[in-house]
């Protein structure tokens, strides 16, 4: 999936022109994901002016979206998931994906909660909270909903990097429009180069001033192990993603039918 050339958006991503079974590929223009959205600006950025979109979806926590609210462009509606509330409101120090510029601007701070190897396992029970918490429950409900709504047009969707709560709706969206495995993880893991071109300084700022590289990059990435422990949670569940949106999360048949229909060309 290529990387939107937009000046105003970081890891700006459509997911048209995915592959699915039988030909078939994902209808552009239709689900785009990102990270967040506060320099967006259509009047200086024709990729962002090119897109006609209708909604946008933030999986972002109260803080993230106070110190960086969104820009949203004329006559699209924003829509707050904030997808770990219910992490953040059991420690901060449990929810990294919303803590990013915070962890990589103090590597004391790094070091006591995510060293030794302790960012990847962190990582990865916060992916099975994306399953298993009722806020993220509800957030993905809604964001289906919305994708699957009978006047729904061009949605955005995005968190602070686009790449951990953006990663898992991602791949909620994929597996339910019939992505093999091979291409979900494909897709997931695509968003590593730009994710990491954003967050340079801060990562050559941390390592500067003492901070582990292995954590710094276990913090700005992905890796096939977090998506493996959320897609292993709601398996465990539920028998299957599709049946985890339907039970776990609620998501009404006919939802699931318009996002098909409307997603799914050739």
């Amino acid at each position: 999936m290529p990387q939107i050339p937009a000046t105003t958006v970081a890891n700006l991503r459509d997911l048209g022109g995915t592959p699915l079974p039988g030909g078939r590929s994902v209808r552009p223009g239709f689900v785009l994901r990102s990270g967040q959205l506060d320099r967006m600006d259509p009047a200086s950025d024709p990729a962002v002016a090119a897109l006609p979109l209708r909604t946008v979806v933030d999986f972002r926590s109260a803080a993230e979206r106070a110190d960086h609210p969104d820009r949203v462009p004329d006559g699209a509606r924003l829509i707050v998931a904030d997808v770990l509330a219910d992490r953040l409101a059991a420690g901060t120090a449990r929810a990294a994906p919303a803590q990013l510029k915070h962890i990589l601007s103090n590597p004391a701070l790094a070091e006591q909660h995510l060293g030794g190897g302790r960012a990847r396992k962190l990582f990865a029970d916060t992916y099975r909270s994306f399953v298993t918490s009722g806020s993220a429950r509800a957030a993905y409900r809604t964001f289906l909903t919305e994708l699957g709504a009978p006047d729904a047009g061009p949605l955005l969707f995005h968190c602070t990097a686009g790449k951990d709560r953006t990663g898992w709706a991602a791949t909620l969206v994929l597996s339910l429009l019939g992505a093999d495995d091979a291409t979900i993880e494909r897709e997931y893991l695509s968003v590593n180069p730009a994710v990491r071109q954003a967050f340079a300084p801060l990562v050559e700022g941390f390592v500067a001033a003492g901070g582990d590289p292995e954590t710094a990059l276990a913090v700005i990435g992905v890796v096939p192990e977090y998506l493996a422990a959320a897609l292993d949670e709601a398996h465990a569940r539920h028998g299957s993603v599709e049946k985890y949106v339907r039970e776990g999360l609620g998501v009404s048949e006919e939802s699931i039918a318009r996002i098909r229909e409307r997603l799914i060309a050739g």
